[in-house]
């Protein structure tokens, strides 16, 4: 079994990393904003869904197989890419009819799925289950997946934690500015194609 010290760290390091923005951030702050504090909980419930799908697939060795794979991996990266530039030309779009932007939020099942989505094919996740986690893994103290599951679950929880306070503070935050004009679809939409061209440009070796 994982020894206590051991574990201390890898909750002290998970910490570190949950709590700087990152794409899964920035995407729960958009929606947040864009539709409200609901919204931002179920794009965060969304993501960390995704995040569960990365732990079973580390669990099983696939995130292995897919990292190694030149083919596998840049079809996850170019799906991720083309759906998160599909998401900011709506959200644009969107921008631009505000009456009807305001009139017709999206259902928040639509929210807690594109959240999942947005996280599975983020390749960057699974990159980070394999060189992050194998580190505080050590073979000798029982069964590995048990020890990838133990580990993964644990970050997932930090990772709530952390989506919740961005999704409250951001959906306080977009109550304000829902009444201004349609900036709120520009700022969505800004973000995902950000998030997009970002995905692009991120490189990787075999």
């Amino acid at each position: 079994m994982i020894s206590l010290s051991t574990f201390l760290v890898f909750v002290v390091a998970s910490l570190a990393l949950v709590l700087v923005p990152g794409p899964n951030h920035l995407y729960i702050v958009a929606r947040s904003i864009a539709q409200g504090r609901a919204a931002g909980v179920a794009s965060a419930l969304g993501v960390e869904t995704g995040t569960l799908v990365h732990i079973a697939a580390a669990a099983a060795g696939l995130s292995y197989v897919i990292a190694r794979s030149a083919a596998l991996f840049n079809v996850i990266k170019w799906a991720g890419v083309v759906y998160l530039i599909y998401l900011g030309v709506r959200a644009l779009t969107r921008g631009q009819e505000q009456a009807t932007y305001e009139a017709r939020p999206q259902p928040l099942r639509s929210v807690f799925l594109e959240g999942a989505v947005v996280n599975l094919l983020n390749p960057k996740v699974i990159l980070f289950f394999l060189a992050f986690l194998p580190q505080f893994v050590h073979p000798e103290a029982g069964s590995v997946p048990l020890q990838i599951v133990i580990l993964g679950v644990t970050l997932l929880v930090l990772g709530v934690t952390s989506d919740m306070i961005y999704a409250a503070g951001a959906g306080a935050l977009g109550s304000r500015l829902r009444s201004r004009s349609n900036v709120l679809g520009y700022v969505s939409g800004v973000v995902y194609l950000g998030l997009g061209v970002a995905t692009a440009f991120s490189g990787r070796s075999i």
